[in-house]
């Protein structure tokens, strides 16, 4: 009730806007008063703005566009540097997702052996945050001098990145004797409860072979439960696309991005950019995208798969 409460109010309170403005400007047409006249196209235009952001959320309609999402991202071959290119991705994200006020839960994090990270997932907790997110499914590709070459060549990094939303616990059931639990110690920079005790927790589903870990609770407990909540989400987002491969070979079509396609590369050198594949989309100041301005790509993709 309270996700339909925040999607129908910001619409009665506009109308409401709307209705004010209109008074005011009968008004100032029957006053004559400039300063109103004035103060009625800064309200209309304000308006404007807010109804534009309202109305791209309706583009946002999928069954689980609403949910927070589990973001993972996973370096590909090229040791360091690819590893480098993961975190670089992972920062992206945070700061897109501070923007936006959203909450980040680490989950897991494997680092890399000399610098970077070789996987991470991450809950992004707030709203229609796996709507803006589902764009990012795919492979994402870094061209830049490597500051881990002392020959300074031109180096092709690869990560990939996979979303899937958060569901409710209900929503897909799992027999137990399809699972099977490994516990391991947890890795990371330090801290009295790493490499002490067991307490990371590795799930398998069998059948599938999907997995989902967890090493960033405090307990063992905690961290099968967490691992349990991606592993749903993975595996409802697994029989989803099953589903609609299936459609598809009935319909005869053939399913134009497929998991694993290169998506975007960001060049550093040499020139700056950035360039969307699926849209076309090409941002010249890298930086900033790499700082978490990543909305207007986002939505040029949404718009266009609408």
């Amino acid at each position: 009730m309270n996700r339909l409460k925040a999607e129908v109010t910001p619409w009665q309170e506009l109308e409401k806007k709307e209705s004010e403005l209109s008074e005011l400007l009968q008004l100032a047409g029957e006053e004559k008063e400039e300063s109103l006249i004035s103060e009625v196209a800064e309200g209309y235009k304000e308006l404007n703005e807010r109804l534009k952001a309202l109305e791209f959320t309706f583009l946002m309609d999928g069954e689980n566009d609403y949910c927070n999402a589990f973001l993972s991202i996973h370096a590909g071959a090229g040791g360091t540097e690819s590893c480098d290119w993961a975190k670089m991705l992972l920062r992206m994200y945070l700061r897109w997702a501070e923007r936006k006020g959203y909450k980040v839960d680490i989950i897991d994090l494997l680092h890399g052996e000399e610098a970077g990270i070789k996987s991470v997932t991450a809950l992004i907790k707030g709203d229609h945050a796996h709507g803006y997110l589902k764009a990012e499914n795919g492979v994402h590709r870094l061209v830049r001098i490597s500051p881990f070459d002392a020959a300074k060549r031109r180096h092709t990094s690869f990560s990939s990145v996979d979303v899937v939303p958060e569901i409710k616990d209900e929503e897909i059931q799992i027999v137990q004797s399809d699972l099977k639990i490994d516990t391991y110690r947890a890795s990371g920079a330090g801290g009295q409860h790493v490499n002490v005790t067991d307490s990371a927790v590795r799930v398998t589903h069998i059948p599938t072979k999907i997995t989902a870990q967890c090493q960033n609770e405090r307990s063992q407990h905690q961290n099968k439960e967490t691992a349990l909540k991606v592993l749903k989400a993975r595996l409802h987002e697994y029989y989803r696309k099953k589903k609609e491969e299936e459609m598809l070979k009935e319909k005869g079509k053939k399913d134009e991005i497929a998991w694993g396609s290169q998506i975007r590369s960001y060049v550093f050198h040499p020139y700056s950019m950035v360039k969307d594949h699926r849209t076309n989309l090409e941002i010249g100041n890298v930086n900033a995208v790499m700082d978490g301005d990543i909305d207007s790509l986002i939505k040029a993709w949404i718009r266009r798969k609408k």
